[in-house]
């Protein structure tokens, strides 16, 4: 018998089955009822027709990947892990950085402390950028589809990945590369039956196509394969999503942008104010880093709240709060955001200056997120859970509680 395992305040129960945590990126629960509706997605239909349970959730701000994997991997919200946006400006290096290094989180990870007590781990996930930080200090399986051709046993707990997933690497702006992390995951399970296995897929789909059209009920109908087969093996799955996905365009399909750089700018004179826009990452051909948040750093002296009611008054935002009021709101670290927090409406993003923003990869009407019209998302678990705890606000980082913890007391 294994002891419960206490991380970050939160207890959980050592798996009575191989437990399987997915978190579909970009995935709002419109997306799953729509390939259900179409006969896309028989599995998931059977779930949410009562096999399963299925709850509503939100993710935490801002609404983006990394913040969201880290907290479903720890349990906790950015206040606590520290990850709190894929960009930040970094106070330390006084400069702009990725914030995918592994020194810049502040707790641990329910995987690492599960491995450390002899649970037997797999992480996989599709952009590279992730790998690092949910992986951080755990002994395990750890790769990503992007680099799948380079990884080693050493680096990263396991060798020859394409020969056993039987795929070449695929694109990262492909349906592929979160097709290669499913495949990938049920080899896994087939062979090497870890305790615990975490996917994480990419939200590429999502920002081409809108629920319940073709392109994106085929994307869950792949999904839906895998997840079955998952099932069969006889693990535990819950299903979650990072943050949803909405349409930030027009009638006529061009992008419904607020450059709040410019504002600024023009309104305090150029460059004394910072926008920061956490969306960013190296994959911006998609979204052309644009979302529906944004950080902005003022000169010392400003006038903070003439200047938060002069960005409220721009039209389509939806809030602009104060560093601390940010913080206490979206559970954020203080010292890692700005001045001001600004958040969008559903329909419109956020960028810097309109020349620093490369729309070109646009291909079809920007789709975006960040904000918090896109916090709504699934919690699905592959197994009725029974009496469930009374009214609560169920986040997706209770992922590893309910597969843990609550379908454990349902058996």
């Amino acid at each position: 018998m294994h002891p419960d395992l206490i991380v970050n305040g939160r207890t959980y129960r050592w798996p009575d089955r191989p437990l399987v945590v997915v978190c579909l990126d970009g995935s709002q629960f419109e997306y799953i009822g729509a390939a259900v509706a179409a006969g896309a997605a028989p599995f998931l239909g059977r779930l949410l027709a009562g096999a399963g349970t299925c709850l509503m959730a939100d993710c935490v701000m801002p609404s983006f990947t990394n913040p969201n994997n880290l907290s479903i991997v720890t349990g906790v919200p950015p206040s606590v892990h520290g990850i709190c946006g894929n960009y930040f400006f970094d106070a330390e290096r006084g400069e702009e950085v990725m914030m995918n290094d592994p020194r810049l989180l502040r707790a641990g990870t329910i995987l690492a402390a599960f491995a450390d007590a002899g649970a037997s781990v797999a992480v996989i996930t599709a952009k590279d950028k992730l790998r690092k930080l949910l992986g951080h200090g755990m002994k395990g399986i750890c790769f990503s589809s992007e680099k799948a051709d380079q990884v080693t046993l050493t680096e990263n707990g396991i060798d020859d990945v394409l020969e056993r997933v039987g795929m070449p690497v695929p694109s990262v702006y492909s349906a592929a590369l979160s097709e290669f992390v499913f495949v990938a995951g049920v080899r896994l399970m087939e062979r090497e039956r870890p305790d615990l296995m975490y996917l994480s897929t990419t939200d590429y789909i999502q920002h081409k196509a809108a629920p319940g059209t073709p392109l994106a009920n085929d994307f869950y109908s792949m999904i839906d394969r895998h997840v079955a087969r998952l099932d069969e093996l006889g693990a535990t799955i819950v299903l979650t999503a990072d943050h949803g996905m909405n349409a930030k365009h027009g009638a006529d399909g061009r992008p419904n942008v607020i450059y709040l750089q410019g504002a600024l700018d023009e309104w305090l004179g150029k460059g004394r104010a910072r926008v920061i826009l956490p969306i960013t990452d190296p994959y911006v051909v998609h979204h052309g880093a644009l979302g529906s948040f944004a950080l902005v750093y003022l000169p010392d002296g400003q006038d903070l709240r003439a200047l938060r009611d002069r960005i409220a008054a721009l039209p389509a935002i939806e809030a602009v709060l104060t560093r601390a009021e940010a913080a206490d709101r979206f559970e954020l670290p203080p010292d890692r955001i700005g001045d001001l927090v600004v958040v969008s409406r559903q329909d419109t993003a956020i960028g810097t200056s309109r020349d620093r923003h490369d729309l070109s990869g646009l291909d079809v009407p920007l789709r975006s997120h960040g904000g918090v019209s896109e916090q709504a998302v699934p919690l699905i678990v592959n197994r009725p859970l029974g009496r469930q705890p009374g009214a609560r606000r169920w986040r997706n980082f209770d992922a590893f509680d309910l597969g843990l913890n609550l379908s454990a007391r349902a058996a």
